[in-house]
């Protein structure tokens, strides 16, 4: 497939950053988004509440259904894919973006956290995922998209951010294993990372302000890339933990500057998970 077109996504989360991205990337080829996410109010550190993301997306050209909910209760998220079906008829494309993040260590994070954490990124990702499933059975083309970095055993990550490593190697074991329980089926089902730390109100608020967001990229490269993924033949790609910069260059984009955030005075960071840009 070469286009969204009339294709129905439903995704967690989404009010800002990222998940924005890829939604208004869908939407402008006319693509149906159905937001589920926790920001029905406007928070007071945080731009954009789920209604102003489903705005945006109708804006674009695309037709959007905004559900108020949290991925961890197991009746929203049984809301959002009943909703989802009966307002455009099935669900073609699960985006499972929803994430929560703390890097502190071992002896200093809360359990909450912790907690938090599981249930919005492991759980959360294999609960949606799996209510998702018959829809996406009678899909000509379906995916599954999860925002999850590759599986590296090696423990410098876990040695350094042990709780955040579990909840987010959490949802790439539900990329590794749903790839191949739903082969057979035709679900692509895959994992996208981003090369660089991007520009959202995480990486500003929990990384180092207006001076980490001049070692960022834009959410754009990450839509991007999700937009070409989400278009292949799902028979043919599943299984994979992409690298956003490595799916668009396969597509022969050479020119990854205009997706740059700061004004390019300094070099760009590398995203947790991965090696330093030079060892890439």
């Amino acid at each position: 497939m070469t286009t969204l077109h009339g294709r129905t996504l439903l995704m967690s989360g989404g009010s800002r950053g990222i998940g924005l991205a890829i939604a208004v990337r869908a939407a402008r080829d006319g693509a149906n988004v159905v937001m589920l996410a926790k920001t029905g109010e406007p928070h007071p550190k945080l731009p954009g509440t789920v209604h102003t993301a489903a705005a945006e997306i109708e804006r674009n050209g695309g037709h959007a259904l905004a559900i108020v909910g949290d991925v961890r209760n197991d009746a929203d998220v049984a809301r959002a894919v009943d909703a989802a079906a009966e307002r455009f008829g099935g669900i073609d494309i699960v985006v499972n973006n929803a994430s929560a993040l703390d890097l502190r260590p071992t002896r200093e994070i809360e359990m909450k956290s912790y907690d938090l954490m599981q249930d919005i990124n492991a759980r959360g990702t294999f609960l949606l995922s799996k209510l998702c499933l018959p829809y996406l059975e009678k899909s000509e083309n379906p995916h599954i998209l999860t925002l999850s970095p590759p599986l590296d055993l090696r423990p410098q990550w876990a040695g350094t951010y042990l709780a955040y490593t579990m909840a987010k190697y959490g949802m790439s074991l539900v990329t590794l294993g749903l790839a191949e329980e739903l082969r057979a089926a035709g679900i692509a089902v895959n994992s996208l990372w981003p090369r660089t730390t991007i520009a959202t109100a995480a990486v500003s608020n929990l990384l180092g302000g207006a001076e980490a967001l001049e070692g960022a990229r834009t959410p754009e490269i990450v839509a991007d890339a999700a937009y070409t993924i989400l278009c292949r033949d799902s028979v043919a790609c599943t299984g994979n933990f992409y690298i956003d910069d490595q799916v668009l260059a396969a597509e022969g984009v050479t020119d990854f500057e205009r997706y740059r955030a700061g004004s390019g005075t300094r070099a760009l960071d590398p995203d947790l998970f991965l090696d330093p840009l030079g060892d890439a």
